[in-house]
């Protein structure tokens, strides 16, 4: 099997209200799915969310390295050989790894369903554990936060999930409210995406957070300060995340050397895909850190892809997989049963995508051939 063409497309998946963080807000969702087809007739699906504040990727540039780099090193190629796949485009392109993982998710689609598998049964199986999502809260004003903590209970959600991180005095307010509207009945944890910046800062911010009871905090600081981790664990009774500090094996090292978290959130547009996540989460495994599967609001391709991952390891404990549940339109037909996700035993990554949908939502696009 030879992997015969690819075609690409810039698409920008609308959302249900806008999506806020620390760093940034969107409107939309931009992103790149890939199409890749094969000379035996099987098409992979493969998608790419990059966010230029944890990796340094564009769509701009993921849509140029996949159109100059990446699939000019893997076409004409098998991709049903994961392992050399990897080896083309690490040996094309230093890092980029939402690019890669663009590539990576179609291989495993096409491995799936040429093998007539699931993805997660190629990982290894599946554990009997259903994959929940935590409710995602933007940064909002404390009471309009209360009042979604009420309808997320309502809704069916065990866990919330607040992004903090622009107004430190404001986060204490908005965790305090929604602690108060719910009580004891949902379990709250936090994501700063590198907003209280320092050292210093984090550990005034975490210890006044400590009367609300959150379940651990995300990235308290800035992206760079891997090492100080280490001071903030020594110092703080809460558990820690890391997430945009954690990309590679060697960040990965580092951590475990130190000591220093208590959880790695591990997203497959960090990482470079599947086979590189997969294999994260055994390197943290070997070493007893417990593993979130985290997402960059992705559409039902990579969101599937990363539930798959999550399904065949025991030791990731958290699935943070929400983006289908946001867009008012996607491109394919991941399905929740609200706080869990619907994941089938079809081959590959089990979704039907619609290329109809794609080419609305497509801005730029492509066509690779041999």
């Amino acid at each position: 099997m030879r992997i015969s063409k690819v075609d690409m497309y810039m698409i920008e998946l609308p959302l249900n209200e806008p999506f806020i963080i620390s760093y940034a807000r969107y409107d939309t969702m931009p992103a790149i799915i890939i199409k890749m087809y094969t000379d035996q007739g099987i098409i992979g699906y493969g998608e790419s969310v990059p966010d230029e504040h944890v990796t340094g990727e564009s769509v701009h540039s993921v849509f140029d390295a996949l159109k100059y780099q990446l699939i000019p090193a893997v076409i004409d190629k098998d991709p049903r050989n994961i392992l050399e796949i990897h080896e083309l485009m690490n040996a094309a392109l230093v890092g980029n790894g939402a690019a890669k993982a663009a590539v990576d998710i179609a291989c495993y689609d096409i491995l799936g369903k040429a093998s007539n598998l699931p993805i997660y049964s190629l990982l290894g199986g599946r554990k009997r554990d259903q994959p929940m999502i935590p409710e995602v809260f933007s940064i909002l004003e404390p009471d309009v936060l209360a009042k979604k903590a009420i309808q997320a209970r309502n809704n069916g959600y065990k866990e919330i999930k607040m992004k903090l991180g622009i107004d430190s005095e404001k986060d204490v307010a908005r965790v305090q409210a929604v602690r108060e509207a719910i009580g004891e009945d949902l379990l709250i944890r936090v994501d700063v995406n590198q907003g209280w910046g320092s050292f210093q800062k984090a550990k005034q911010m975490i210890k006044k957070l400590e009367p609300f009871d959150v379940t651990w905090v995300e990235q308290p600081i800035a992206q760079m300060d891997l090492s100080m981790f280490q001071r903030l664990q020594e110092s703080s009774p809460t558990p820690l995340m890391a997430d945009e500090s954690l990309i590679n094996a060697q960040h990965l090292r580092t951590l475990v050397e130190h000591q220093s978290v208590d959880y790695i959130n591990i997203k497959l547009m960090k990482s470079g895909g599947i086979y590189p996540a997969y294999q994260l989460a055994t390197q943290a495994e070997l070493f007893g850190i417990n593993c979130q599967i985290g997402s960059m609001v992705e559409s039902s391709i990579a969101s599937a892809a990363g539930f798959h991952v999550a399904l065949a390891k025991k030791n990731i404990v958290s699935t943070e997989i929400s983006g289908p549940t946001k867009f008012t339109k996607d491109v394919g037909d991941l399905t929740y049963s609200l706080p869990y996700a619907n994941i089938t035993n079809k081959p590959g990554l089990g979704i039907n995508v619609d290329d109809a949908v794609i080419k609305e939502l497509t801005t730029r696009s492509e066509e690779m051939m041999l």
